[in-house]
C-alpha cells in the first residue's frame, strides 16, 4: 500500500479457480437416474442448482456483489478526499457488506478510521491486511501509529507488525525508525537530496511519527512540508496522493 495509490481502489486479487472445482461436472452432483439422458435433452432448470453451488464455493458466496462493492470502495476514497471522513467509512463499510472479501484489504478504510480517532478499529483494520499483505511495510506503519495513540509508543513498539523487506530506501529506514525508535530529523536529513517521492515520504512519516508521540506542531511542520513539496504538490493535483 502507498498513500500516492489513494485514488486506486484495492481489489482483492483475483483467485485462481482451485484444481477440485475444475474437475467437478454438474451432472455428477444430480440424480442418477438422469446420466442415461443426452444432457442436450434436459431442461437448464435442472442444472441451476449444482452449478449455482460450485459458482458460489468459486466465488465465495452466493450474496456477494464485486462490482457494487468497488463501486463503493471509489466512492469512500473520494469522500475522503473530498474531506467527508466519515462519509467514506460509510461507503467502506457498504462495500463490506456487498462483498464480505473486500475487508482483507481496504486499507482505505483503515486510514478513515484513525482521523475519526477509531484507533482501535484501525488498527484492526490494518493488521487484517497484512495478513492478507505480510510485506506492505506502510499498514505495519499505521498499526503502529493506531496503537500507539492508544496504548502509548513503547506498547505499541511491543506488538509492532514485522513485515517483510521494502525495496524503497525510504520505507526500509521509516521502518526501522517506527519499529526500534530513533530521531525522525534524521529520516528527513539522510533523504533531503534524494529523489523527490523519498523526501515526501521521510517527511511525512517523520511527521506521523512525532504525532504517534503526540507531538502535535512537530507533527504539523513535517506533514505540511511533505504536502507543499514539489512530489505532494504535483501528485494532489494530478489526484495521485
Amino acid at each position: 500500500m502507498a498513500l500516492t495509490q489513494i485514488v486506486n481502489p484495492i481489489i482483492y486479487p483475483s483467485r485462481t479457480i482451485p484444481r477440485r472445482f475444475t474437475a467437478i461436472s454438474p451432472f455428477q452432483t444430480l440424480n442418477p437416474q438422469f446420466s442415461r439422458h443426452p444432457p442436450h435433452a434436459l431442461s437448464r432448470r435442472l442444472f441451476l442448482p449444482s452449478v449455482s453451488s460450485i459458482w458460489d464455493a468459486i466465488t465465495g458466496g452466493g450474496d456477494s456483489n464485486p462490482r457494487e462493492a468497488i463501486a463503493a470502495v471509489r466512492r469512500g476514497m473520494q469522500l475522503f478526499r473530498q474531506g467527508d471522513v466519515a462519509g467514506s467509512v460509510a461507503e467502506f463499510d457498504r462495500a463490506i457488506v456487498l462483498d464480505l472479501r473486500q475487508k482483507a484489504y481496504l486499507w482505505q478504510r483503515g486510514l478513515s478510521l484513525y482521523y475519526l480517532d477509531r484507533f482501535e478499529e484501525g488498527a484492526e483494520q490494518f493488521r487484517i491486511d497484512v495478513a492478507q499483505n505480510p510485506n506492505d511495510t506502510e499498514e505495519s506503519i499505521w498499526c503502529f501509529i493506531c496503537e500507539a495513540r492508544l496504548h502509548g509508543v513503547d506498547v505499541a513498539r511491543k506488538q509492532f507488525l514485522e513485515v517483510g523487506r521494502d525495496s524503497r530506501p525510504v520505507m526500509r529506514e521509516a521502518y526501522n525508525l517506527f519499529k526500534n525508535g530513533g530521531d525522525p530529523e534524521k529520516l528527513v536529513n539522510d533523504f533531503l537530496s534524494g529523489q523527490a517521492s523519498e523526501y515526501f515520504y521521510a517527511s511525512l512519516y517523520a511527521g506521523l511519527y512525532y504525532e504517534a508521540e503526540g507531538k502535535s506542531e512537530n507533527a504539523k511542520f513535517h506533514i505540511t512540508a511533505a504536502c507543499g513539496s514539489p512530489y505532494g504538490q504535483r501528485n494532489w493535483s494530478s489526484g495521485i496522493v
